[in-house]
């Protein structure tokens, strides 16, 4: 592949795989990003020369997004280029390009840094999983993206095929305007980010299963896709059964099976590859803390801790870890948008810089709060955990476990 590059961007490829290697070997982090820039500065076209002649599935949303992506490298088996370690803008696309020669390429892409990556990579496939608000402290509000993805989407004959979220209107006015879309309809509870119609303002009507507005903007009537106990495709029904827990991650599997089919793979296999993931960097996997089996989920937001609940074993103690480092958005009020009453009934170990905060808000709901200040002392004990921490808190919590 070098060959067919210019000499300046293989001079950034060097460079890039340079830096690299000297960051990891300093201990200074799993080194994507910091190569990543210095390849970007000396050739700022680089993700587009490596991307060429490759096929492409970009994967972006709100929640969601590195487990969908690992899905797609699962399903599609073999040798496929990613940007494993969370590494989602240029830089770690720039590295993931770098560092494989794979002719098939996946990358979780940062949902405001899809219409760089689409004009760099040319796709074949782009998975929109879902918009809410992240870290508005930090990120662009919700509805400037979903306007962002319409304008890079709206490419009139081009061969892009967009495999979107029918249940979220945030995503359907984004990829409406695309050429061929690929539409999944799924269960939906979290409307908190698309209260009103990103086309006209009026109030959006939501039901059980479907949402409308008195403008005309409504779901798209006939889905490829839809996921409910069981998931259908085309008519056809298929029992997904994973690996990993929650109806969320059914969803993500069907994302995952219908780009994997625009590329040729069959929809069966793609589910039955899938089905063999256990863990993805380190979420769900067991992991063991003094005599507790623990399994550490990823929460980072109102809409995507909400959708955690339905993990939850009956049997498992939940603690949960907060920080409000730049990671992970400075500021912790959004903890009083999640709809917390599943814990009702559940002692909650509240843990993390900003573990007074947690348990402020699950006071304020009536549920047994437990400041633990000391982590070490939950060591004793052997009941199952399910944790549930936000970005650095889940690193955090990723090096004080084993593997079980």
């Amino acid at each position: 592949m070098t060959t067919q590059l210019s000499w300046r961007a293989r001079g950034a490829i060097g460079a890039l795989r340079a830096t690299n290697a000297l960051s990891r070997r300093l201990g200074r982090g799993a080194g994507t990003v910091a190569g990543g820039r210095v390849g970007l500065t000396l050739d700022p076209d680089l993700v587009a020369h490596l991307s060429r002649g490759r096929e492409v599935i970009l994967v972006t949303g709100t929640n969601g997004k590195t487990t969908t992506s690992a899905m797609v490298r699962a399903g599609w088996g073999g040798d496929v280029a990613a940007n494993t370690t969370g590494a989602n803008m240029p830089e770690g696309h720039a590295a993931a390009l770098a560092t494989s020669r794979a002719s098939r390429v996946v990358l979780e892409t940062d949902e405001a840094w899809l219409a760089r990556a689409v004009a760099d990579t040319t796709p074949t496939v782009v998975v929109l999983l879902n918009l809410s608000r992240d870290q508005l402290d930090r990120a662009t509000e919700v509805r400037a993206l979903a306007q962002r993805w319409r304008e890079c989407l709206a490419v009139p004959g081009g061969t892009m095929v967009v495999v979107a979220n029918a249940a979220d209107p945030l995503v359907v006015y984004a990829a409406e305007v695309a050429t061929d879309v690929r539409w999944v309809d799924v269960p939906s509870t979290w409307h908190g980010d698309a209260a009103s119609c990103p086309k006209c303002t009026r109030a959006l009507t939501f039901t059980a299963s479907s949402w409308w507005c008195s403008c005309g903007f409504a779901p798209p009537a006939h889905p490829r896709a839809h996921v409910d106990r069981r998931v259908t495709i085309g008519g056809e029904p298929y029992d997904v059964e994973l690996a990993l827990p929650g109806q969320f991650n059914r969803v993500n599997a069907t994302f995952a099976a219908l780009a994997l089919e625009v590329v040729g793979v069959e929809l069966a296999a793609a589910f039955s590859r899938i089905a063999t993931l256990s863990s993805v960097q380190g979420r769900y996997g067991d992991r063991r803390f003094g005599s507790h089996r623990v399994r550490l989920l990823l929460a980072k937001n109102p809409a995507g801790t909400a959708a955690l609940w339905e993990a939850l074993e009956a049997s498992d103690e939940v603690w949960m870890a907060i920080n409000a480092h730049v990671a992970d958005g400075k500021d912790p009020s959004w903890l009083y948008d999640v709809p917390c009453e599943a814990l009702r009934g559940r002692r909650v170990m509240c843990l993390g810089e900003r573990r007074l905060d947690l348990a402020t808000r699950l006071t304020y709901e009536d549920i047994d709060a437990i400041v633990v200040d000391e982590p070490a002392t939950l060591t004793t004990g052997d009941a199952p955990v399910t944790l549930i921490a936000n970005y650095t808190a889940f690193r955090e919590w990723m090096q004080r476990t084993e593997r079980w």
